[in-house]
């Protein structure tokens, strides 16, 4: 089970802006281990989805080089206070989390 993300939002001159922590180790396959020499498996994240109120307002393709424990930003123009958002990831692996916030 993924760790938990987390979420900052905020209402900005109309517009609702958006932090998502996501605790990741977003491997790139080319680490080398230097006690064995052996290469550490790629293992990141390669989809974002993130919806409000059931409506996507942001659908990302990622690859290995984002940072460990990446942290995206992003504002939506016309959101509410109020809101639901809905932020989900997946893996190379399989590996998928979920979070949900309210807009403030």
């Amino acid at each position: 089970m993924a760790e938990p993300m987390k979420i900052r939002t905020k209402m900005v001159d109309g517009a609702a802006q958006i932090f998502v922590l996501m605790i990741h180790p977003m491997e790139t396959g080319q680490r080398k281990d230097p006690r064995s020499g052996q290469v550490f498996p790629a293992h990141f994240i390669q989809h974002v989805l993130a919806t409000l109120n059931d409506k996507p307002v942001l659908d990302m393709q990622c690859g290995p080089a984002i940072s460990k424990n990446p942290v995206f930003g992003f504002r939506v123009k016309d959101a509410k206070a109020g809101d639901k958002l809905v932020v989900t990831w997946e893996d190379n692996k399989g590996e998928k989390a979920r979070a949900e916030a309210t807009i403030a």
